[in-house]
């Protein structure tokens, strides 16, 4: 098994609109399918997150990911496969916030979607600026219109955050280009945190991993998954997670901070003992799996003990709205915030509702439906209820 401990790491989103190839994309990107839940087998989207990794490697100076190559290992990625659909936004934001860079699939045969516009302001949002744009399924167009829909792609990043973006014409389903792509990954350059500073693990995923029927002394504790932003882990670590565990009583819910000690951990199919900033992270904890199963704490914060500040309902956001909402098709102004309205905040891997209490040009103060771990300076999402969908209309950040 490959030594992955000294490759340079990078969390890369696949995003766009839904049935632009992601998936396909992504297979060819990593050799694996991320669509693994049965359900989204059955309706062909991507539901929950999904992750794949891959050792980009050089072999006789090509660049491939065929995990049978003898070739050096150059490169280490995690990909995150969000959802394209507009209903899932929400967890479209959460996938965002473990992405160092992303690259934004636009199909050459229907050209750019509103979700198109709707993920890409996503990623200024979540302030992610290192973006590839893949024109997929090339191999359905003519070249004219190839060339029209490469035009009218430069025409919408014009003034965005991925207006320098590289544009790579693609067919993830004949397996045309996708060196371009790989070439383009190994020329990022991502500024990793310091690992001298306490570590922060955001959790995206927990899990369940024991078969029904596994005799109690094979059993696994529970697994949580995501990014370690910051620090070290290692194995042995005790760990602190908020939120944490939820339990209602007397009609209200409570939230009781969960503590636990590290038992191993893996990034992608590689075992390791301790953990640096960098692609995705599977940690085995000795929890209780039915703590941890169907994603019971995905949207947490982990950390060593007494490094985390007490969760909070209440926070103050200074924000930035857009001009338009994004996704609808429509060139709608954002109106502006309002007191008491109900507004969707997406901040690192969690999603909360929150009421706005007070409203000045620049800042909110809102009271939370869900508690958060309040990160200074951590980017949000603020999204609005448009027509029984969460639009994303602006971003800011805690006070």
């Amino acid at each position: 098994m490959e030594d992955i401990s000294k490759l340079k790491t990078i969390n890369v989103g696949i995003v766009g609109h839904i049935d632009h190839g992601k998936t396909t994309l992504l297979q060819r990107l990593s050799d694996k399918w991320a669509d693994t839940h049965s359900e989204e087998l059955k309706r062909g989207i991507t539901i929950k997150l999904g992750y794949a990794d891959a050792i980009i490697k050089n072999e006789s100076g090509k660049l491939t990911v065929n995990k049978k190559s003898e070739g050096k290992p150059i490169r280490y990625i995690t990909f995150v496969d969000a959802p394209g659909h507009e209903m899932l936004m929400a967890t479209m934001l959460s996938g965002a916030a473990i992405m160092d860079a992303a690259i934004l699939v636009v199909a050459a045969n229907e050209g750019i979607k509103p979700q198109t516009q709707e993920h890409l302001i996503a990623l200024k949002a979540k302030k992610i600026k290192k973006i590839i744009i893949v024109q997929n399924k090339i191999d359905l167009v003519s070249k004219k219109r190839a060339l029209e829909n490469y035009k009218t792609i430069k025409e919408f990043v014009k003034g965005t955050v991925a207006e320098n973006a590289p544009i790579i014409p693609v067919s993830a389903i004949q397996g045309v280009n996708i060196d371009k792509i790989l070439e383009e990954l190994v020329e990022i350059e991502i500024t990793k945190p310091g690992e001298k500073e306490s570590p922060l693990f955001l959790i995206a995923r927990s899990f369940d991993i024991n078969k029904p029927g596994t005799p109690l002394e094979k059993l696994h504790g529970g697994v949580l998954g995501g990014a370690l932003k910051q620090g070290i882990l290692k194995i042995g670590d005790i760990i602190e997670i908020k939120p944490g565990y939820s339990y209602k009583k007397n009609n209200q819910y409570y939230y009781k901070t969960i503590k636990s000690k590290i038992i191993s951990m893996q990034k992608g199919e590689y075992p390791i003992t301790e953990a640096i900033p960098g692609g995705s992270l599977a940690i085995e904890t000795e929890l209780d799996p039915s703590l941890t199963k169907a994603d019971a704490l995905s949207g947490g914060i982990a950390s060593i003990e007494n490094i985390l500040p007490e969760i909070t309902e209440k926070i103050k956001i200074k924000y930035t709205l857009f001009d338009e909402v994004f996704g609808t098709g429509k060139h709608e102004q954002v109106q502006n915030l309002k007191p008491n309205e109900m507004l969707m905040l997406s901040l690192n891997t969690s999603i909360t509702v929150g009421q706005v209490t007070e409203s000045l040009p620049s800042t909110i103060s809102l009271s939370l439906k869900i508690p958060v771990v309040p990160l200074k300076g951590e980017s949000i999402g603020i999204a609005r209820n448009i027509n029984n969908h969460w639009r994303l209309i602006g971003f800011g950040e805690i006070i």
